[in-house]
């Protein structure tokens, strides 16, 4: 199951991209999220960090791994733990002096959470994906 957003912010590809791509600014941008931290590398391709996030009440650790990477124009990360695997894509074009944000957020579940997702997270993942699009702006504008 995915939820997808597009949306326009004020600020050039470059400083989109340098900010989202930077998965420690989750802490300003996913609402979700309690903390992410770099684990390993320098930003780029293979680079991993730790996730701990909050969804419908419950504490989520996930470890990210970056696996798209090409500046200034596509970013796209996936997050693995034993129940779930969710990858974030974003892909952005300059419009004008603005930039226009495709956001794309995938998750894959595995055992008893793969059969009651459909009826229970499918429906609090718009609100999410709504909520997200407002704090990214928030922050690349505030």
């Amino acid at each position: 199951m995915h939820v997808e957003r597009t949306f326009t912010v004020s600020r050039s590809p470059e400083d989109v991209f340098d900010y989202l791509s930077d998965f420690v600014n989750t802490n300003e941008w996913d609402p979700g999220t309690l903390e992410t931290t770099r684990v390993t590398g320098d930003g780029g391709l293979g680079t991993t960090y730790a996730n701990r996030s909050t969804f419908m009440g419950r504490e989520v650790d996930l470890t990210y791994e970056t696996i798209g990477y090409d500046r200034p124009t596509f970013f796209s990360c996936r997050g693995t733990n034993k129940t779930a695997t969710a990858t974030d894509s974003m892909t952005f074009t300059r419009d004008g002096d603005r930039t226009q944000i495709r956001y794309r957020a995938d998750f894959e579940f595995r055992g008893v959470a793969k059969l009651v997702a459909p009826l229970v997270v499918k429906p609090k993942l718009s609100a999410l994906a709504d909520e997200t699009v407002e704090q990214i702006k928030a922050a690349l504008e505030g």
